[in-house]
């Protein structure tokens, strides 16, 4: 079979070849820039090659610095782009703190940017060349696998989600969109039923379904829709408008380098509205989520397995919600790296601390709430793992797996403890450093803001713990996890369905306790979804736990340790409901279990994604499947009356519905922005007052209260009364 050589494992070619490749991309920019510059614009390319350079450039060069080959296909570009994230960040934060004391005012800019880049690829370059110039290795793709129809096949897939959202936005036909998750289906049970697609083809099979259900959601409307997506927004542009960061402005996102360097530098490179780069480069970045996760769950597993459990992960709805969250898309995946590091012992122990260091830092610079979570589960384990060489607990763990284990002749407790603390992957210096650092970085930045914000939520969970603790009115998290409340037969299998992923876990849990040397999990990895399970039991029980960092956000965080539990205890309890005892994991029943499992979640994406009501009791309520949910997405009218208010709104205070607020706080004025009390009275007479396409064509106001049951609706008539209409364009009117 005809065979060429992998781009994705670039970093082992022969360093004069490699170099060539970057200096031809390198000077690709420069031109598309300069072809800009000077009025001859070329669509799309720009804004491909901006983002090719950004993302891959810097860090597969670091790679060959670090002297990391023969890393696999995935490793090596999972590793690229996370040096590349990291890169892009702390240059900007360089440029942003350095370059202003040399009279350069505004150096988040195109220009500025350019040189500098361009500079630290060029000093990366002879870096790598004088580290890295005798190693030549390279790895080879088979033609025959790329051009398969199976790979043909799965590389169609996500422009199905192109033109299904494209369909949905202009012409309100929601076919493709249905399409495109029948066909996410069928790749799955195609999987499971090891049909048409192999193993060789499931992280593309991975990496197609995390774009296409991103972009599922991502592409509906022509404008960003979602509440934080709405101030990530603000934020990024206040930088690029600028030209400069403002590290003293207080507020959570304004410390989030993810949003205040990143989404700029795309955006300033490739061309890009800030809107677009969260509509698009987000996304695209975030599906390599899912990739990681299948490289990790593969290394302790095997493919099905892996596949399966990243299925699962990508069909829970917060998944696909997780576009509205720009700031955790990012942290995700340099979280993922962690993981996938903590792992991976067979990486040289200097190279392997550097990346997490890199990575560490990156992590707590682009999502506060990721970072907290990450630190609450790394210092149990830690602790865990320095416990484990106590000889006190050896000699416990013995007595322990002397009661429990049917194969304790095979090996001691003491050995397999002894093996955990020598071989352990997360060292004292890391938890520490990554401790001080995340700290000092939240104190300091954005008036502290960060800070006092997680220093609030504990205290609140403090305070009530006592008195509330696993009480279902408290308890949000209870309600949440379960999904809405049972009114129909449908709704009440998806309730089952999500009662069935918790039991799942539950078992796989036990089952990971107890049968931990029949499986390949790491310890260090075990520890993580031990603890996680406690973060989910804790979202359940907790008293403001689940409310203050979102039950949805922290379930989907837990599942980055827990989705291969979750197949696990799915096999386990298939293989006890099928009376099938003391068979070993790559038995008959295994794979059948496997096969089941696959049906199994296939219902659940169906339900998850609202397929199933939109088939069965039309109007569905999912912004991709159902037409009349357009109306609260934002329109051109909406945006252009914006425009015209920003020009004449002096300091007038401006009163919005909710949806239309955020719309407003992002391109005017926060402190000016006002959403509607339920008392209408209560508006000011000398003041704005804006109604967008949604209210015009329903011809109200509906204000939903905390219980879903309490909803006002006030008629348009009298909320204007005794005001002037003094803008109008068929989809926006503002009154005063």
């Amino acid at each position: 079979m005809m065979q060429i050589n992998n781009p994705l494992q670039i970093n082992d070619w022969e360093i004069e070849k490699f170099l060539k490749v970057v200096v031809a991309i390198q000077l690709t920019l420069w031109g598309v820039i300069g072809l800009d510059a000077i009025g001859l614009k070329i669509p799309i390319l720009r804004e491909f090659i901006g983002f090719f350079y950004l993302t891959f450039v810097p860090g597969i060069i670091i790679l060959r610095i670090l002297k990391l080959h023969k890393l696999g296909n995935i490793e090596t570009l999972l590793y690229t782009v996370g040096l590349s994230i990291a890169t892009l960040m702390f240059t900007g934060l360089v440029m942003n703190t350095v370059y202003p004391l040399f009279g350069i005012s505004g150096p988040i800019s195109i220009t500025p940017f350019i040189i500098t880049i361009s500079v630290v690829v060029f000093i990366l370059c002879v870096l790598s060349y004088v580290r890295d110039k005798d190693f030549s290795d390279p790895g080879f793709i088979d033609v025959g696998t790329v051009l398969s129809p199976p790979a043909l096949f799965l590389c169609l897939v996500p422009f199905l989600a192109i033109f299904g959202t494209y369909l949905m936005n202009f012409y309100g036909d929601n076919i493709l969109q249905m399409i495109l998750i029948i066909i996410i289906a069928l790749v799955t049970l195609l999987i499971g039923l090891d049909k048409f697609i192999p193993k060789k083809l499931y992280p593309l099979a991975v990496f197609v379904i995390a774009i296409s259900l991103m972009f599922h959601r991502s592409l509906m409307s022509m404008y960003l829709y979602g509440c934080d997506i709405q101030y990530e927004h603000y934020v990024s542009n206040l930088v690029k408008i600028n030209s400069l960061w403002d590290p003293t402005m207080s507020g959570n996102l304004n410390a989030m380098l993810s949003l205040t360097m990143l989404a700029p530098i795309y955006s300033i490179v490739s061309n890009m509205d800030i809107n677009w780069v969260f509509k698009i480069i987000y996304p695209l970045l975030y599906s390599f989520v899912p990739l990681g996760l299948y490289r990790v769950f593969q290394k302790q597993t095997d493919d099905k397995i892996a596949f399966l459990a990243c299925f699962f992960f990508m069909a829970m709805n917060a998944y696909g919600g997780l576009y509205a969250l720009a700031r955790q898309e990012i942290a995700e995946l340099l979280l993922v790296l962690l993981v996938l590091l903590m792992i991976s012992k067979d990486m040289a122990k200097i190279k392997r601390a550097f990346l997490f260091i890199i990575f560490g830092i990156s992590l707590t610079v682009s999502h506060y709430a990721t970072s907290y979570l990450y630190m609450l589960c790394l210092i149990p384990a830690w602790l865990m793992l320095i416990l484990a060489d106590n000889p006190l607990i050896q000699r416990w763990g013995d007595n322990l797996y002397s009661k429990f284990s049917k194969y304790k002749n095979k090996v001691s407790a003491s050995n397999l403890f002894a093996s955990i603390a020598e071989n352990r992957t997360i060292s004292s210096t890391f938890v520490l450093l990554f401790i001080t650092f995340t700290l000092t970085w939240y104190m300091h930045v954005s008036s502290s803001s960060a800070f006092n914000t997680i220093v609030g939520i504990g205290d609140h969970i403090a305070s009530s713990i006592s008195t509330d603790f696993l009480n279902p009115e408290a308890a949000e998290g209870l309600r949440l996890i379960t999904g809405p409340r049972a009114h129909s037969l449908l709704n009440r299998i998806n309730q089952t369905i999500i009662y069935g992923n918790q039991i799942f876990i539950i078992v796989g849990a036990i089952a990971l306790l107890l049968k931990h040397r029949e499986m390949k999990f790491e310890r260090e990895y075990s520890a993580f979804s031990i603890i996680n399970l406690g973060i989910c039991f804790a979202g359940v029980s907790v008293p403001f736990f689940a409310s203050s960092l979102n039950m949805d956000r922290l379930y989907h965080f837990t599942l980055i340790f827990l989705a291969p539990v979750c197949v696990i205890g799915g096999i386990t309890v298939l293989r006890v409901m099928s009376k099938v005892v003391r068979v070993t994991w790559t038995n008959k029943s295994v794979r059948t279990s496997l096969k089941l499992l696959s049906v199994y979640f296939v219902i659940f994406l169906l339900f998850q994604t609202q397929f199933v009501l939109e088939v069965t009791e039309p109007p569905s309520g999912s912004m991709s499947l159902d037409e009349t949910r357009k109306r609260s997405f934002y329109t051109d009218h909406e945006v252009s009356g914006v425009k015209w208010l920003d020009g004449v709104k002096g300091n007038t205070p401006i009163y919005a519905d909710y949806s239309r607020g955020l719309l407003l706080k992002t391109r005017i004025k926060w402190g000016q922005v006002n959403i509607f009390p339920v008392n209408i009275n209560r508006i000011p007479k000398n003041s704005y007052i804006c109604f967008g396409t949604q209210n015009i064509l329903e011809h109200n106001l509906t204000f939903i209260q905390r219980n879903p049951d309490n909803i006002i609706v006030y008629n348009l008539e009298y909320v204007v009364d005794g005001r002037n209409k003094i803008y109008a364009n068929g989809g926006s009117e503002i009154y005063k």
